[in-house]
């Protein structure tokens, strides 16, 4: 799980302060002292071994994990060069939600159906949400990650790019091996260290591992219980509330305050069908509950309302278009339709989107970064632009809209 959003870790904000703001904040409360990062490598392990130690992880345990750590010059480049997520969201979800994984979807939910059962007695989250994330993370566990987990991490929080997120997972990886549960030499993920078949954190998985296969050990790699259980776990800790829905399709009447929609608050699912949106399947059972109307293309293209439940998705992954594509995989695992794609606007090409950014960062909006992709920020800019031009404020990025711009 590249990006997770578990992932808070993983977006990271740079934030401008003037000089008498640093004075003024330093003398108002103290500061916290910065991660130890970078140096001599054996040094900088030293450190950590220390601080392991401290946290009462013994010592051989904490030697045994850290014993020939080397500096993965492959981490470092795709931490560098992390790809940015420019696809749509009909290119990526039918690439993503595809018949193959859907019939292998079913089947593990039957194979699995007893761990799924308890899965959702022990922590309310039903097998279609789990089963979506297992099938986008690693194809059921097909596609892990080859990068040595240990030195991935210590690659990390060596360099001082982020040794804030990285140290804990390392000196977590530690614990692991202290419980057996990571061999330092052979244990292999991703290449920012999220390991097994639900691509988890050792943070993550400590804090939220389960033994689903009764063998005393919490193995995400190899054991599929192991997995499906602790990602249930995780979900439930990230809020999910058994019983609720998560997204639901909609068909949309020609007009609506187009400026209401996006993830923001304020609308229940009953406001919305009072406006003529309505469900495709037909179920208006959870109209009190808060409803937010998302437009992935614009107001001519797909259309979902997200309902509490969906700012699971938020933490697990900050990409819109990962979240909702997850969102509607669960759906069509759980019986719904395929969404219809509707007719939508085209929409910009890279360097297009990123003239159109940095044309609403003149005009004042926070955008974020200048990276093309059309993001939170990029969309609400939009809307406001939209409405100030008498244009349905749908958030969509167009090459009409551009040129009005």
């Amino acid at each position: 799980m590249i990006d997770k959003a578990r992932s808070a870790l993983l977006t990271l904000g740079l934030f401008a302060l003037s000089s008498t703001s640093v004075l003024a904040q330093t003398q108002a409360q103290p500061q916290t002292p910065p991660v130890p990062c970078g140096g001599d490598l054996a040094t900088f392990l030293e450190g950590v071994r220390a601080e392991a130690v401290g946290k009462g992880i013994p010592a051989d345990a904490a030697d045994r994990a850290l014993a020939g750590v080397a500096v993965d010059q492959k981490v470092l480049s795709r931490d560098r060069a992390q790809g940015v997520f420019k696809q749509t969201f009909t290119e990526f979800s039918k690439r993503t939600v595809s018949k193959a994984r859907l019939d292998i979807g079913a089947q593990k939910m039957k194979e699995y159906a007893d761990v799924f059962a308890r899965a959702e007695s022990e922590f309310g989250v039903p097998a279609p949400v789990i089963t979506a994330f297992w099938a986008m993370e690693t194809d059921f566990g097909a596609v892990q990650g080859d990068f040595n987990t240990r030195n991935a991490l210590a690659t990390l929080a060596h360099d001082c790019r982020r040794p804030e997120m990285f140290r804990p997972q390392l000196i977590a990886a530690i614990e692991m091996v202290q419980h057996g549960d990571l061999d330092p030499a052979t244990t292999t993920g991703a290449w920012a260290g999220e390991i097994g078949q639900v691509q988890m954190l050792p943070e993550d998985i400590i804090a939220y591992g389960v033994d689903g296969d009764g063998d005393g050990h919490v193995n995400l790699k190899k054991s599929a219980p192991d997995a499906i259980l602790t990602a249930a776990k995780f979900i439930q800790s990230l809020g999910f509330t058994a019983g609720q829905p998560w997204i639901q399709e909609v068909s949309l009447p020609d007009q609506l305050p187009w400026e209401k929609t996006g993830l923001q608050p304020g609308m229940t699912a009953g406001d919305w069908f009072a406006l003529g949106v309505a469900p495709r399947d037909g179920n208006t059972s959870h109209s009190a509950l808060e409803a937010a109307l998302v437009l992935p293309q614009g107001r001519k293209g797909a259309a979902f309302l997200t309902y509490p439940n969906f700012k699971i998705y938020l933490e697990w992954n900050q990409s819109f278009i990962y979240t909702t594509s997850a969102a509607y995989f669960a759906t069509r695992l759980a019986g719904a339709p395929p969404y219809q794609v509707g007719n939508p606007e085209p929409g910009l090409g890279d360097a297009e989107m990123r003239a159109l950014q940095t044309k609403l960062q003149a005009l004042g909006h926070n955008v974020g970064k200048i990276d093309g992709i059309l993001g939170s920020g990029t969309r609400t800019a939009l809307q406001k632009e939209q409405l100030k031009l008498g244009l349905p404020a749908d958030g969509w990025a167009t090459p009409d809209l551009l040129q009005a711009l």
